[in-house]
């Protein structure tokens, strides 16, 4: 499989690194001011410093009102307004990441600290769920590509194994009657799909911290792939030399697959995916439908991993 590594970005694009450090410094008092006010499952709002990126797609962002009310987040419970209306208890700070496995230097990693360490870019991607609606979003986070190289895989290592946190006294969805799914909730991918310039590990949206519903406070984002893809408030990543299970695929093997790549040739059993409504388009119920793109219309970048594979048997 080829290996992927991000794009060398020009010197002349990133932020020179005393001003941001400066800037995150400051970003960091505000976020603890805000916590002190409105309790740290709100402190949600402070400012991005982040670096352009050539990775945007030239169509309308989706309304920021939609991109924070319109949510799958199981965690939070099943309807879509669940995830705003029930993470407000939620503390996303402080917060690490564990990074272990088949790597050469297995660790426990500060959230804030990797901010620092790796440029923030800003990078516009269009986003597309199995349930057939999509958003045009725009992210900020960090190539995930930065972090593995930070922990040397292995030779043998092949695929990224997910774990999101586990915390049913915040998470109202992982407890009693509201609980839905077996937690943690895990997902998985190649190690080269893990490698690749387009995988984001997103800290923020629109500018700002990544608000609790949408996954605070660090998510995966895999563009081209359906949305279920995309495990939020990671704590782990594990290096393996086996392919793991995803949450949806141990719960509804039928349905969900290993790779849920965007392919409007595959249907879902209970609907068709040639087409896709795109929210904040027209109103909710009027929202416009768009031709569903292979790979979510990121091919030109992405179809070659996939080069000699049934795509409808790996689905």
């Amino acid at each position: 499989m080829p290996s992927y590594r991000p794009p060398k970005i020009a010197s002349s694009e990133i932020t020179p690194r005393q001003l941001y450090l400066r800037r995150r410094e400051f970003l960091g008092a505000a976020a603890l001011g805000a916590m002190a006010l409105y309790g740290a499952g709100k402190a949600s709002a402070a400012a991005l410093s982040a670096v352009g990126s050539k990775y945007k797609v030239d169509e309308k962002p989706t309304p920021l009102k939609d991109v924070t009310t319109y949510n799958n987040f199981y965690e939070f419970g099943l309807d879509k307004a669940d995830p705003a209306a029930n993470s407000g208890d939620f503390k996303p700070l402080p917060w690490t990441v564990k990074v272990d496995g088949m790597v050469n230097k297995p660790g426990t990693f500060d959230l804030e600290a990797l901010m620092k360490e790796f440029p923030i870019e800003e990078r516009t991607y269009r986003m597309r769920c199995v349930e057939a609606w999509s958003m045009v979003i725009p992210w900020d986070g960090f190539p995930l590509a930065s972090l593995l190289d930070k922990v040397e895989p292995l030779g043998s290592a092949k695929y990224v194994a997910f774990e999101t946190v586990v915390r049913p006294d915040e998470m109202p969805g992982q407890k009693g009657f509201f609980q839905s799914l077996d937690w943690p909730y895990v997902e998985g991918l190649r190690l080269d799909e893990a490698r690749h310039p387009l995988t984001l590990l997103a800290v923020g949206l629109y500018g700002e911290t990544l608000p609790n519903q949408n996954g605070a406070p660090i998510r995966l984002v895999v563009p081209w792939k359906y949305g279920f893809k995309g495990i939020k408030s990671i704590v782990r990543m594990t290096l393996t030399d086996q392919q793991p299970k995803n949450t949806w695929q141990v719960t509804n093997p039928q349905e969900y697959g290993f790779y849920a790549n965007v392919n409007p040739a595959v249907d879902h059993p209970r609907w068709s995916q040639a087409s896709e409504r795109r929210i904040g388009e027209s109103g909710f119920f009027g929202a416009s439908r768009h031709p569903t793109l292979p790979f979510n219309g990121y091919a030109d970048e992405v179809a070659g991993l996939y080069a000699g594979m049934d795509l409808k048997a790996n689905f």
